[in-house]
């Protein structure tokens, strides 16, 4: 399947309830299988899959967002208002990115980029002054795809949690 045929068949559009479960079970394969890949260390717990699962309160304090190609769920990405709960944004006026994946079958066709476009059209949209975004230390390729689109690596917004850690990028929006 070529790139630009998947992302020219690609909807993107705002998630609906009855998308829920597609969703958390995307996102839980393709972290799953990006990270056995690229980082064979991380362990994914019972709780941290729920937590991705959890699609309804994620749509309850952000804007969902899903790459629909042929009537399937492919991808999806979450973008937290400024002061959402659970946004990770270290900056004043700043959307918090999270969550960008598409199901592993889509992986290296090109998707993720309408749905960044799309999440970034809605921050501007929004009027914030940035987007904010974390990387799990050591995921080169992801961290390249990021930089690529302008965000820049901001370790004043790096997180290091009992479970792991975070690099933090920022895309300037204004000024």
């Amino acid at each position: 399947m070529s790139d630009r045929s998947v992302v020219e068949r690609a909807l993107i559009r705002e998630a609906r309830p009855e998308d829920d479960a597609a969703i958390g079970e995307l996102l839980v394969e393709a972290y799953m299988t990006q990270y056995a890949k690229k980082l064979p260390e991380v362990v994914y717990t019972e709780e941290r899959k729920r937590s991705l699962r959890d699609v309804a309160n994620k749509r309850a304090i952000s804007t969902v967002l899903v790459a629909e190609v042929d009537g399937e769920v492919a991808g999806t990405v979450a973008l937290f208002p400024p002061g959402a709960p659970g946004s990770e944004a270290w900056t004043p006026d700043t959307a918090d990115l999270r969550h960008l994946a598409t199901a592993v079958r889509y992986h290296g066709t090109g998707l993720s980029r309408p749905l960044l476009d799309a999440a970034e059209a809605l921050a501007r949209q929004w009027g914030v002054e940035a987007i904010g975004l974390h990387v799990r230390r050591g995921v080169q390729g992801v961290a390249r795809m990021y930089r690529g689109r302008g965000y820049v690596r901001t370790p004043e917004g790096d997180l290091d949690l009992p479970t792991v850690s975070l690099e933090a990028y920022l895309l300037r929006l204004k000024g």
